[in-house]
C-alpha cells in the first residue's frame, strides 16, 4: 500500500517513532527487573505483589488528585455563594437605611383626610388608624414593620407586627390599627412606627 506523506507529516512521524523508541528503552522487562533484584539480594518471588501494590499506589494518587480538584471546586462554589449572599445582604441593608417616613397622621377607621389629635372613645370602642407614607421604599420588596401604642404612663399596651404588600412605587402608604375604649386610660397617648429596630415616625393623641 502506497503511503505518501508530506514533509510536515514525515517530521511528526519521525518524532513519534523517536518518542516510542525512547520510552521502550527506558522501560525494563520482567527479566531485567528480576536480574536487578537478584543483584540487590532480593527475592524475585515478591515481584508480582510489588507490581500490584505499585498500581494501587498510582491509582490512589490519581484518586487523591481528583478529590482535591473536586474539593477545590466545592470550596469555590461555596465561596462564591457566600460572597453573593453577603453582597445581597449589604445591598438590602443599604436599601432599608434609605427608607424614611415623609408623612404620618392618625384617623378613625373611616378616613376623612384629616389628622386626629383628640379621641372620645365610643361605647363599643373607637378604632384608630396610624397612616404612614414611606419614601424611598424598595420597589419589588416587602417591608417588615411594627407599631407600638403607649398609654399616658408610657406602658406599651399594644403592638402591631406586619409585612407590607409588595411595594410598587418608591412612595408607599401603609398603616397600623388599635382600638381605644371607654376603659382606656385618659391622657396623652403615643404611637410609634418601626422598620426593624429603627424608628420611622411617631405621633401623639389625647384620649378624653
Amino acid at each position: 500500500m502506497d503511503r505518501r506523506l508530506t514533509d510536515a507529516q514525515l517530521q511528526r512521524l519521525v518524532a513519534e517513532v523517536q518518542r516510542l523508541s525512547d520510552r521502550h528503552q527506558s522501560e525494563l522487562g520482567t527479566q531485567d527487573v528480576q536480574d536487578i533484584l537478584q543483584q540487590l539480594d532480593l527475592s524475585p518471588e515478591f515481584l508480582d505483589d510489588a507490581l500490584v501494590q505499585l498500581k494501587r499506589q498510582d491509582a490512589l494518587v490519581v484518586q487523591q488528585r481528583r478529590r482535591r480538584r473536586l474539593m477545590a471546586g466545592v470550596v469555590g462554589v461555596v465561596a462564591l455563594g457566600l460572597a453573593s449572599w453577603l453582597w445581597l445582604g449589604s445591598r438590602q441593608q443599604q436599601q432599608l437605611a434609605q427608607v424614611v417616613a415623609q408623612g404620618d397622621r392618625i384617623t378613625l377607621s373611616q378616613d376623612d383626610g384629616g389628622n386626629l389629635s383628640q379621641v372620645t372613645p365610643q361605647a363599643g370602642g373607637s378604632e384608630l388608624v396610624y397612616r404612614i407614607t414611606l419614601a424611598d421604599a424598595p420597589v419589588g420588596e416587602q417591608l417588615a414593620l411594627s407599631c407600638r401604642w403607649s398609654d399616658p404612663s408610657g406602658q406599651v399596651v399594644h403592638q402591631n407586627q406586619y409585612r407590607t404588600q409588595t411595594i410598587t412605587t418608591p412612595v408607599w402608604p401603609t398603616y397600623c390599627r388599635y382600638t381605644v375604649g371607654p376603659e382606656s386610660p385618659k391622657g396623652n397617648w403615643t404611637v410609634e412606627a418601626f422598620l426593624g429596630d429603627r424608628q420611622l415616625s411617631d405621633a401623639t393623641f389625647t384620649v378624653d
